[in-house]
C-alpha cells in the first residue's frame, strides 16, 4: 500500500523576498542593492522536517515487539472496567493544551506538577504554556529524550489538586483490544477524543511504538494513549494518512518515560522514533533526507537569484546598446559577462556614463554570484550531486559554465 503524509507538529516555511528595483533614468543610472536571501540551512539542520511533515512510500514491515520493564513510577494494577463516558470523564482533566513558540501539542500530568509530551513538540524550547480547561500555567522543559521522541515538562506555581493520569505497561496491551487518543486536533480543537484499538506492537530500533487506528492528528502529539482502563499505555507521537483514506497511528510505549522520569542517564543514540519507523517502512534514509533538504534550499537560493537576474536583464537591455562595445555571453544571461575577466567592454563615446552603469552591473551580479556560490558549497556538503545542482540551476535559467569549477 502507499502512503502520503507522516505528520508531527508544523514547521514554518521562509521565503526570500526580492525588492523592486528603481528606476533607471538619466546618464548614471543606478539599481537597487540585490537583496541577499535567507541563509541556507545546513547539511546539519534537521528543523525543516521535523515539526511540519515527511514523504513515506513504505510497505509496513511486521517486525516482533520486545517486552520492556515496566516503570518504577507505574500502577499497573487493573482498574475496574468501566463506560467509555466514564473513562473519558477521567482522562480529560489530565490533559493540557501546550503552546511551544510555533509549535502546539498536548501533555498530560502524571503528578501535580509533572507533565509528559514528545520532544517533537518543545523542540527548541525552555519554556512553555499550559492550558488545562480555563486555567493557563507556564511550565520549563525539564528533560528531552530524542531517541524516545518524549520530555518531561516541570509546571510552575503547580496546583496541589491538579489531576493526574495514571501510568501502565505496553506489557498489558493486547493486540485488538480498545484504546482511546486524547489531545489537541490541530493544535486548536483541545480534548478531542478518538477511538481505536491496538493494531500491533513493533519494535522499531531502541522503542516500542504501539499500532493504532485510532485517529491521532497534527497536535495530538504528546496526548496520552489509554486503555479501557484509563491507564496510559502510550504517548500519541505520529500519524499516516495513507492514499486509500485509511489512518495508521503510532504512540511511544509509556514504558520509555521511566528513565525520563526516575532522573536516570539518557540513550546516546541521536535516531528518533520517526527515523527508525521511516527506515523499517522503507523509506528515505536520513541521508536521503539531509540531500533532499539541501537540494530544496539551494532551489530556494536560486529562485531568489533568478528574480534578481530579471532585474538585471532588464537593467542590462535598457543601456547595454549605448554602453557596450563587446561582451563574452557564456550563460543565460548576458551580465553573466560580468563574471568573466573584461568579459565587457565600454564603449567609450557614449552620451552615457557607461562606467557608473558597469559598476552597478557588476556589483549586482557580485552579489548574486556569492549567494549561488554559498548555497551550492552547502548543497554539496549536504550530498547534493553535481548533476541535481545543474538540472536546478537549468530549471531557473540560472546555467552558466563557471558554476561548477
Amino acid at each position: 500500500m502507499m502512503f502520503g503524509l507522516l505528520v508531527l507538529t508544523g514547521a514554518g516555511l521562509f521565503v526570500a523576498q526580492s525588492q523592486k528595483p528603481e528606476a533607471a533614468t538619466g546618464p548614471s543610472p543606478r539599481l537597487s542593492t540585490v537583496p541577499r536571501p535567507a541563509s541556507s540551512p545546513s547539511a546539519n539542520d534537521s528543523s525543516s522536517t521535523d515539526k511540519s511533515s515527511n514523504d513515506l512510500t513504505p510497505a509496513v514491515v511486521v517486525l516482533s515487539p520486545t517486552t520492556i520493564a515496566t516503570p518504577a513510577t507505574s500502577e499497573t494494577a487493573p482498574a475496574p472496567a468501566a463506560s467509555l463516558e466514564d473513562v473519558v470523564s477521567r482522562v480529560l482533566p489530565a490533559v493540557a493544551s501546550i503552546s511551544a513558540g510555533q509549535s502546539r501539542g498536548t501533555g498530560f500530568f502524571v503528578r501535580a506538577d509533572q507533565v509528559l509530551t514528545n520532544a517533537h513538540v518543545v523542540q527548541g524550547q525552555s519554556s512553555v504554556t499550559l492550558q488545562v480547561g480555563n486555567a493557563t500555567y507556564t511550565a520549563r522543559v525539564e528533560r528531552v529524550s530524542q531517541s524516545t521522541d518524549l520530555a518531561l515538562l516541570v509546571v510552575y506555581h503547580a496546583n496541589p489538586a491538579q489531576a493526574t493520569l495514571r501510568l501502565g505497561s505496553v506489557s498489558s496491551a493486547r493486540v485488538g483490544e480498545e484504546v482511546i487518543a486524547v489531545g489537541s486536533a490541530l493544535g486548536v480543537l483541545s480534548n478531542t477524543v478518538t477511538r481505536g484499538i491496538v493494531s500491533a506492537l513493533r519494535q522499531v530500533g531502541q522503542v516500542t511504538l504501539i499500532q493504532t487506528d485510532a485517529a491521532i492528528n497534527p497536535g495530538n502529539s504528546g496526548g496520552p494513549l489509554v486503555d479501557r482502563s484509563g491507564l496510559v499505555i502510550g504517548i500519541n507521537s505520529m500519524g499516516i494518512q495513507a492514499q486509500a483514506g485509511q489512518g495508521l497511528a503510532f504512540a511511544v510505549a509509556i514504558d520509555h518515560a521511566t528513565t525520563l522520569l526516575s532522573g536516570g542517564a539518557m540513550s546516546a543514540t541521536s535516531q528518533t522514533p520517526l527515523t527508525a519507523l521511516t527506515r523499517a517502512m522503507g523509506g528515505p534514509s536520513e541521508t536521503d533526507q539531509v540531500r533532499a533538504r539541501g537540494e530544496q534550499a539551494y532551489a530556494q537560493v536560486l529562485e531568489w537569484a533568478a528574480r534578481n537576474g530579471q532585474q538585471l536583464d532588464a537593467y542590462w537591455d535598457k543601456y547595454a546598446s549605448s554602453c557596450v562595445a563587446s561582451s563574452s555571453r557564456t550563460g543565460d544571461h548576458p551580465w553573466f559577462a560580468a563574471f568573466e575577466p573584461n568579459g565587457i567592454r565600454l564603449n567609450g563615446t557614449s552620451a552615457y556614463n557607461c562606467q557608473s552603469w558597469l559598476d552597478t552591473i557588476q556589483n549586482n551580479a557580485a552579489a548574486i554570484k556569492a549567494e549561488v556560490d554559498k548555497a551550492g558549497e552547502v548543497a554539496r556538503k549536504s550530498g547534493v550531486y553535481p548533476g541535481v545542482l545543474r538540472d536546478v540551476r537549468r530549471r531557473y535559467h540560472m546555467d552558466w559554465s563557471g558554476w561548477d569549477l
